[in-house]
C-alpha cells in the first residue's frame, strides 16, 4: 500500500509517499515541499502545487491520499488562504481517483510522537527513526511524512477504536 501524504500550506506544502511493504515495514519513497516564492501570486502558488503534486502521484503511484485538516487559525484570511492549498492539494489527488482521507494535527502528532502538543522538533525526530531515514527531515516534510504515517496507524483509514472509516473526503 502506498499513500500519498500532504501537509498543505500555500508558500510550502510538504507532500510525502510512503510504502508499507509486505514485511510490515515502511519506506518513504519521497518526501519534499513544494515551495512558492512570496513574489507570485496566490493563484499561481495554487497551480504550481497541484502540477507538482500531480507529478509525484504519476511517478509514485499512490493508492489513498491522506490529508492535514485545517487547523485553528485567528485570522480568516490565513485560513481562506490554507483552505485554497488545501483544495488544490486534494484537486490533484481527486483527479486520479485517490481516496482522500483528513487527519488533524492533533491527533498526526499523537499518532506519532504521543502526545498532541507535541513540537515540530519532535515529530521530524521520531519521524526519523520510524522510517530510518539519515537526517530529520524539514519541517513541512516531516509534518507530511507524519501525516502518511497516521494513515497507516488509523488502520488505513478506519478508526481501531470504533471500526468505522475517519474523514474521508
Amino acid at each position: 500500500m502506498r499513500v500519498l501524504s500532504i501537509d498543505p500550506a500555500l508558500r510550502k506544502t510538504g507532500f510525502a509517499v510512503i510504502e508499507r511493504r509486505n514485511d510490515e515495514s515502511f519506506a518513504a519513497l519521497t518526501y519534499g515541499i513544494v515551495r512558492n516564492p512570496p513574489n507570485i501570486l496566490q493563484s499561481a502558488c495554487l497551480v504550481n502545487i497541484r502540477r507538482a503534486l500531480e507529478e509525484v502521484i504519476s511517478k509514485h503511484d499512490p493508492e489513498v491520499c491522506a490529508v492535514e485538516s485545517v487547523i485553528y487559525v485567528q485570522s480568516y484570511k490565513t485560513a481562506i488562504t490554507m483552505g485554497a492549498a488545501r483544495a488544490a492539494a486534494i484537486i490533484a489527488a481527486a483527479d486520479r481517483d485517490l481516496p482522500v482521507y483528513e487527519y488533524a494535527p492533533k491527533r498526526v502528532k499523537q499518532a506519532i510522537v504521543g502526545k498532541g502538543a507535541a513540537d515540530k522538533r519532535q515529530v521530524a525526530f521520531m519521524i526519523r527513526s520510524i522510517l530510518r531515514l539519515e537526517e530529520d527531515p524539514s519541517p513541512d516534510a516531516a509534518d507530511a511524512l507524519a501525516v502518511g504515517m497516521a494513515h497507516f496507524y488509523n488502520g488505513e483509514g478506519i478508526d481501531k477504536l470504533t471500526g468505522k472509516q475517519i474523514n474521508r473526503l
